[in-house]
């Protein structure tokens, strides 16, 4: 694959939803606009569901105890978090835009859609540049497959 592919992929392989939330466990993170403070993603694939939560200092990495065929995006959107996704996840490419990138919420997110990632610096970066990337490319996120 040549590059980051909204719309799914083929079964039993990986897919990636990114969620961007509003929470701001410290006092700069508010500095930030509301709604896009913290990203995290939610990985699927035939076992089912992972969440690769980086939190300050640490990754948070949880497997929810659902069913595999839980909509796990639907319920974060019923949280009031914006989801966008699936996306799969592109094969490593030579060298490493991330290789200087601080530890954060966003570089952990770009560093698991993989080198096709847009480069963004905060989670309304990333956010828009994964909007962006389906308008682009003129797939439609909002028709999203279920997941496997």
């Amino acid at each position: 694959m040549s590059g980051l592919t909204a719309r799914g992929a083929a079964p039993d392989s990986q897919c990636v939803w990114i969620v961007f939330s509003g929470r701001a466990d410290h006092r700069w993170l508010r500095l930030l606009r509301p709604g896009f403070r913290h990203c995290f993603a939610a990985l699927h694939d035939s076992s089912g569901w992972t969440v690769l939560d980086p939190l300050t200092g640490r990754l948070a990495c949880a497997r929810p105890e659902v069913t595999p065929d839980f909509d796990l995006p639907r319920f974060f959107r019923r949280a009031g978090m914006r989801v966008l996704g699936p996306f799969a996840p592109t094969a490593p490419g030579r060298g490493s835009r991330l290789l200087l990138a601080p530890f954060s919420c966003v570089s952990v997110c770009r560093a698991i859609l993989g080198p096709a990632a847009p480069r963004a610096w905060t989670p309304l970066g990333l956010y828009r540049g994964l909007q962006n990337l389906g308008v682009s490319r003129k797939e439609n996120l909002t028709l999203a497959a279920t997941p496997r």
